[in-house]
């Protein structure tokens, strides 16, 4: 039988993740649920532990009590492009991955015949010199108002997680998905929060280790600009802030 330790730190690190037993059964390739393990009735057998290196990077020393480092290589996470597509002259070029390409990104990210598929360019422009840059299409209203569904963003690459800002937004592209958000790091936490604009959105934190690639947004292409301003509604809230402002006075007459 398992010690309590192995056994609470196995169920912690399923409830982290946020799996159900039957579903994290599934995921390493157990029968039926994760309950008996849980429960200390069936031995943690090593290819669930292998599987939790694998997968999660979960240290097997860490679930056996004989390491206080809960994950492996975490510090050296690599978010760097695992392809950089180059002209016929070898030099960078900028790729763009429309919603639809998007979806299939994750998948094919180290697929170099892959990227042959998308339209790509060179931006002769200063600010795009000296650097890996990729176009994404944004996709949904997470990012109003500063980014609406349709624009795209052009994103430079970055080596590492630890060189992201709070203030800038980020292309990242998870095991089974690409997003643009904010990236937060709390102090004490192993985990990072992803960030919505529009506060519809809740944030919600990942596992470092989930994350392929970071692209920080350094512009963006819009369609559609016309000439319309927001002078109309600021001057229709002055004009309410100044009626309120007299019946206030009103009040106080009277």
């Amino acid at each position: 039988m398992e010690n309590e330790l192995t056994l609470k730190r196995f169920t912690d690190v399923r409830r982290e993740l946020g799996y159900t037993q039957a579903e994290f059964a599934e995921i390493l390739g157990i029968k039926n649920t994760t309950a008996d393990i849980e429960r200390g009735r069936t031995k943690l057998s090593g290819k669930v532990v292998a599987e939790l290196l694998k997968q999660f990077k979960i240290n097997p020393l860490w679930l056996f009590g004989e390491s206080d480092n809960q994950y492996l290589e975490t510090s050296k996470t690599s978010v760097i492009p695992k392809v950089v597509t180059v002209d016929s002259a070898d030099r960078d070029n900028m790729v763009l991955v429309n919603a639809k390409a998007a979806a299939g990104y994750p998948q094919n990210i180290s697929d170099t015949s892959w990227y042959q598929q998308l339209p790509a360019f060179d931006l002769p422009i200063p600010e795009f010199r000296n650097a890996t840059y990729r176009g994404f299409q944004v996709e949904g209203d997470s990012m109003l108002p500063n980014l609406r569904p349709g624009e795209w963003v052009l994103a430079r690459a970055i080596e590492h997680i630890d060189h992201v800002s709070a203030n800038k937004m980020y292309v990242v592209v998870l095991q089974d998905s690409v997003m643009v958000k904010k990236i937060e790091k709390r102090p004490n936490s192993n985990n990072i929060t992803l960030v919505s604009l529009n506060e519809s959105y809740p944030p919600y934190d990942i596992k470092p280790f989930l994350i392929q690639e970071i692209w920080e947004v350094s512009s963006k292409i819009t369609f559609n600009v016309d000439a319309t301003t927001d002078n109309g509604l600021l001057k229709q809230l002055q004009e309410s802030m100044q009626e309120l402002k007299n019946q206030l006075q009103h009040v106080k007459k009277i």
